[in-house]
């Protein structure tokens, strides 16, 4: 994965979807949308290298300040919610590149159908402070990320409140998979389905 491109699509997430979003509707909640993700509430969302809402469709470049202004967004973060953040500042440079837009996008419809497969009937949620697709069942969070400062590349976990022992858990919060180790939605549901056995 592109870091700089899952940087950029990070602090479009939080600064133009989440924040916005949450001070229009009191919630910072995302979701996986065709080509890419959007807000729960409102129809502005990314599809590929584009920010597209009613009657509205943008490239994403200059600076975040400016994309706000195109496609008629109050820019910034949800403020006072979760210290974790993008890091990117409003008067950044979004740099996004096609082929990096297309794999998180991918990756991202993978976790979601492989969610969605693992437990039926509980919404998966894009969470903006940490750009992570996950649900929580039975004290445990299970998720992909497209990367993060801890491991650089897409990966799909399974974190559980308390700590467990054994094989399948290889890191320090539970367990990961890189996304090339799971093809497929079935093979991340899997993945999944290993980590509430375990």
């Amino acid at each position: 994965m592109d870091a700089p491109t899952r940087r950029s699509l990070h602090g479009v997430a939080e600064l133009l979807l989440a924040g916005p979003q949450h001070r229009a509707h009191g919630t910072i909640r995302l979701r996986v949308t065709p080509g890419g993700f959007g807000g729960v509430a409102g129809s502005l969302r990314v599809d590929g290298t584009e920010l597209v809402g009613d009657g509205v469709r943008a490239p994403l470049t200059g600076t975040y300040r400016a994309l706000a202004a195109t496609v008629g967004v109050d820019p910034g973060p949800p403020i006072g919610l979760y210290p974790d953040s993008s890091g990117v500042d409003l008067d950044d440079e979004v740099v996004v590149d096609a082929g990096a837009a297309a794999e998180l996008a991918d990756w991202f419809a993978r976790g979601d159908a492989g969610l969605r497969a693992f437990a039926p009937g509980v919404e998966p949620v894009l969470w903006p402070e940490h750009f992570d697709l996950a649900l929580t069942l039975d004290e445990v969070n299970y998720g992909v990320s497209p990367g993060d400062g801890g491991h650089p590349g897409p990966y799909a976990y399974v974190g559980p409140w308390t700590p467990r022992e054994g094989p399948f858990w290889n890191a320090s919060f539970g367990a990961l998979r890189d996304a090339d180790d799971l093809p497929t939605a079935a093979a991340v549901a899997a993945f999944f389905a290993e980590g509430a056995r375990s």
